[in-house]
């Protein structure tokens, strides 16, 4: 297996596939309905990767030094049989780990119970406030807020542990939610992530005071439940963990405004379509479908993909400013968080 670095040094190790670009939900924060309404034009169907395309890329990538795969969207629960497609994934050689991000709209029991009987390891619910008001005004499909804590039930009953919960803060809409959705998961094995209102693509309105600072969350916790920090699972991790003094469990904080982790981001992401991005808040995307769908082997892709990493320096969050904040860049509900 060849392990790739690119122009800083980072290996590759994460892949994030997006599985579609729709989604059942118009979170403010992502895919506001002004801009994404009855008439946006989604992508059809045929340009969309397949099963197999998406598995061969996989296969590709596994082999370059990927071990985590997590599959995204748009809502990833809205493509059909994607038990089929974990099923495939799970059979890669050297694949560590499958997980999924999900908004819980669609995660029946039954559901839950074959994603984990096809091979799905993780899976991290969205969920942005406990109160239904707040909650169905983000999501804004008047969307309950009970409906997603059940799919979180499902997601525990099924095994699929530990479950992540993960919580985007927006100054003015959600920071009263902090205390209340840290204190619903004490000490039930989930794992709340919450997460600074980010600058992803130029359609969410986005704004630096309305960004709830990471040092902000962590004090409005450690006020009421003393936390400790604790060390990364594994090298590239985004999220800054935090143990619970008391022993109820841990939470998480992704801080990608106010402290910026480009310098070990090991992530790598495909868009429905097949366009390799290298960064989260990349504008331009490389296309791999036409290589799969001509008649490049497995190698001559994988030389390409090699290139492409070997030549990577993005380090958005360490630079951003008034300028890159409206760079046109590709927007979150294309490529996952």
């Amino acid at each position: 297996m060849h392990q790739l670095k690119d122009a800083f040094g980072r290996p590759l190790r994460d892949l994030r596939i997006s599985l579609t670009d729709r989604c059942n939900f118009r979170c403010t924060y992502c895919m506001p309905k002004e801009k994404f309404g009855p008439d946006f034009a989604f992508l059809p169907r045929k340009e969309l990767l397949t099963f197999e395309e998406i598995t061969r890329l996989a296969r590709i990538f596994v082999q370059q030094g990927v071990k985590k795969v997590r599959l995204t969207g748009g809502e990833p629960l809205l493509r059909s049989d994607i038990e089929q497609l974990i099923s495939m994934l799970a059979g890669i050689p050297g694949l560590e780990d499958i997980a999924l991000t999900t908004n819980g709209s669609l995660l029946a029991l039954e559901k839950a119970q074959a994603l984990k009987s096809s091979g799905l390891r993780r899976i991290t619910v969205s969920l942005d406030s406990l109160d239904d008001e707040t909650f169905m005004a983000m999501n804004d499909v008047h969307f309950p807020v009970s409906r997603v804590l059940t799919a979180i039930d499902h997601a525990r009953a099924a095994g699929l542990h530990p479950v992540k919960i993960n919580t985007v803060v927006k100054r003015g809409v959600n920071e009263d939610s902090i205390l209340r959705i840290a204190e619903y998961f004490r000490g039930t094995g989930c794992i709340v992530r919450f997460i600074e209102f980010m600058d992803v693509g130029n359609t969410n309105g986005w704004k630096m005071d309305q960004v709830v600072p990471a040092a902000e969350i962590v004090q409005k916790i450690h006020a009421v439940w003393p936390l400790d920090p604790i060390g990364s699972d594994y090298h590239g991790e985004v999220a800054r963990r935090y143990r619970y003094q008391d022993g109820q469990g841990e939470i998480g904080i992704i801080a990608s405004v106010t402290q910026a982790f480009c310098s070990s981001c090991t992530r790598a992401r495909i868009s429905p379509e097949g366009r390799l991005y290298t960064c989260l808040f990349g504008s331009t995307g490389f296309d791999l479908r036409t290589l799969l769908r001509g008649d490049k082997t497995d190698e001559e892709i994988a030389h390409i993909v090699g290139t492409i990493w070997a030549k990577r320096d993005d380090r958005y969050s360490e630079k951003r400013s008034i300028l890159t904040t409206h760079a046109k860049k590709v927007e979150m509900y294309h490529i996952g968080g």
